[in-house]
């Protein structure tokens, strides 16, 4: 058994063309042999249909999958019916997220926080599934502290939640910083980092702001000096990825989620550096 592990993250394709696409990258990817692949799910559970196709898809390539499943817009029942068709397709591991509100929606759902949905899992399945969680080494952007925030995670933990999954992030001092607060309240589950690589900058920036993930101001402005320059962006962000990896991976991390955005090459050529 390897003592780090291994994950890619994949968004549900739209069309036909990027269903094709997504299978090709998962063939790339396939290889170096990750735990599994995870799949999104849409804010207000927009992709529900979709994730669970693409799952299905996974699964019958005889790779391990891991769909997301979220509060918002969710129901007890909904909830319940899709359990029932990952139990049934062989499924072992769940994401549970609480989920963004999408613009216009005034009600997340029958769950208010990813701890009740959690427990809403465990109860209906026991230990069926593995849980992996969402955790934030910079803090929820709408956490009114650093230590609420810590507490909320420890919430889900109790609730049964496996493992976790981090927000990427590119301070590694903020990682083992969280980690550690984590251990000093008793929570021992294993905290896996969340890599995202550098493609384009515009559209990185857009993905921080929206999630609260801090571009640190170097890596912004050196980022910004590229302008248009999207070889130039991408050659200094394989080198800042590569580095923060190998300190995570070095530090103790129990290894690594990559967000691919439905691309192989940028996490092939990350993994290949790191010589894993």
């Amino acid at each position: 058994m390897r003592e780090q592990l291994f994950s890619f993250e994949f968004f549900p394709p739209q069309t036909t063309e990027g269903v094709e696409k997504l299978a090709v990258t998962r063939r790339q990817l396939a290889p170096l042999k990750p735990e599994f692949f995870s799949v999104t799910f849409g804010a207000g559970g927009s992709t529900q249909d979709r994730t669970l196709e693409t799952i299905r898809q996974i699964k019958a390539e005889g790779y391990s999958a891991a769909p997301h499943l979220s509060c918002v817009g969710s129901t007890r029942d909904n909830i319940s019916a899709m359990l029932n068709s990952y139990r049934d397709m062989g499924i072992k591991r769940i994401v549970a997220l609480r989920g963004d509100l999408p613009s216009g929606m005034a009600s997340i759902g029958e769950f208010q926080y990813a701890n009740e949905l959690v427990s809403f899992i465990r109860a209906q399945t026991g230990d069926q599934f593995h849980i992996e969680v969402a955790a934030y080494p910079e803090f929820h952007p709408q956490a009114r502290s650093a230590q609420h925030d810590i507490t909320n995670f420890r919430r889900k933990v109790q609730a049964g939640a496996d493992s976790a999954i981090t927000q990427y992030f590119y301070n590694a001092d903020a990682y083992f910083r969280f980690v550690d607060a984590c251990r000093k309240l008793g929570v021992t589950v294993p905290i896996v980092p969340g890599i995202m690589p550098i493609v384009k900058f515009a559209q990185l920036a857009r993905f921080s702001d929206a999630c609260g993930a801090e571009i640190p101001r170097w890596m912004r402005k050196t980022l910004e000096g590229y302008g248009d320059d999207n070889e130039a962006v991408q050659a200094f962000g394989l080198d800042v990825v590569t580095q923060l990896c190998e300190r995570l991976l070095a530090g103790g991390a129990p290894g690594l989620h990559f967000y691919t955005l439905n691309q192989a090459a940028p996490s092939l050529e990350i993994w290949k550096r790191l010589g894993i």
